[in-house]
């Protein structure tokens, strides 16, 4: 098992940052500009496909956290999703429904605190949810602290487990930081996925407590000026041969919400650009967190079978192939080199979040 305390810094950098000129970084941003304003231009004609169930959003409160999210047969995870960021602090959520089939709708219609549409549009075509959300959250976001997850992903960040996100967030404030980096921890057991016992309302950490430490490969993006992450667990498992395919990891799920920001891809990157410096994997200056992936839960193998069918999910489905016919088997991803999730102090001992240099209370 790793140990806490290492010496070295898991996210080893794979190319060097290279300064773009003045004037190439000008031009730069002003395309990105224009780039921004049609995706938000984009998401509000796409709204027009979002059918409102359940709209209790005129009790949102001046002062609530919002969560936003797309999903689709989540009945298995909801009930401890809601609890756990209820517990954390959030006030509202706001949930769109592609096309579920396992009672996720009639789940979420029965919470007093959630507002449900769902649509029949294409998941792919609508930037993997990003355009409905991007609808939302310009509508019922802005001047708020927005946090915008899937199902499966459980923010921790330094001291959770005894502050809630209103302490957080008023510390990021005062720190002048309006954005929280994090890095995506794919959760895995001990044994084959297939053999995993898990019951709906339960901490899914239980069933999925290891996760890898080390082995995270970063380097910048020069056009979205990002700290790109790739490696974990689906890095080592599935992308070994060809690891510049691997997954992202690099994910801003906390933001102060601004209607002229928007979501290039899912959370990875946003708009404007000047928000990706708050991932700082070198210097740590700011608070980070991360998000406790619970995909490999065993209705992944069901779910693989039917994302073989549907494509919905990449850009280019074709690539995945090999990917989702293993996980549709339930293999076994545990190392021995792997680590078992304790709070998030054992995360800010291996590095992998920051407490950031916020100011004293």
């Amino acid at each position: 098992m790793g140990n806490a305390g290492q010496a070295t810094s898991p996210f080893q950098r794979t190319r060097p940052f290279a300064q773009p000129n003045r004037l190439s970084r000008i031009w730069k941003l002003y395309r990105l500009r224009w780039k921004r304003r049609k995706f938000l231009v984009r998401s509000l004609r796409k709204r027009s496909e979002l059918v409102s169930l359940h709209d209790r959003t005129t009790g949102i409160k001046r002062s609530d956290i919002l969560l936003f999210a797309t999903v689709r047969n989540e009945a298995e995870r909801l009930p401890y999703f809601l609890d756990y960021y209820r517990r954390l602090g959030v006030g509202h959520f706001l949930f769109v429904d592609n096309l579920s089939t396992d009672g996720t709708g009639g789940l979420l219609r029965r919470q007093d605190d959630v507002s449900l549409w769902s649509t029949y549009e294409s998941y792919r075509l609508s930037r993997f949810g990003v355009d409905w959300l991007t609808a939302l959250q310009f509508r019922y976001g802005g001047g708020h602290w927005c946090l915008t997850v899937d199902a499966d992903e459980l923010l921790v960040y330094p001291d959770c487990e005894t502050r809630g996100l209103s302490e957080l967030t008023a510390e990021l404030e005062r720190a002048g930081q309006t954005a929280l980096g994090a890095v995506m921890l794919d959760m895995f057991p001990r044994g084959p996925i297939r053999e995993v016992f898990y019951q709906s309302g339960e901490d899914p950490i239980e069933s999925l407590p290891w996760f890898d430490a080390t082995g995270y490969r970063t380097q910048f993006h020069q056009t979205y000026e990002n700290e790109w992450i790739q490696g974990g667990v689906r890095g080592r498992y599935f992308f070994a041969s060809d690891p510049a395919r691997a997954p992202t990891l690099n994910k801003f799920p906390l933001v102060k919400w601004n209607r002229r920001y928007a979501y290039v891809n899912s959370t990875h990157q946003i708009l404007p650009v000047k928000l990706h410096k708050f991932l700082d994997l070198d210097t740590q200056k700011y608070v980070t967190g991360a998000l406790l992936h619970t995909k490999f839960l065993p209705s992944i193998m069901e779910k693989s079978l039917e994302e073989l069918d549907r494509k919905q999910h990449f850009q280019n489905s074709d690539l995945y192939q090999n990917y989702h016919q293993t996980l549709a088997k339930g293999p076994d991803l545990w190392i021995e080199t792997a680590q078992k999730y304790t709070n998030s102090h054992l995360l800010v001992e291996l590095e992998l979040i920051s407490k950031g240099q916020l100011p004293e209370n």
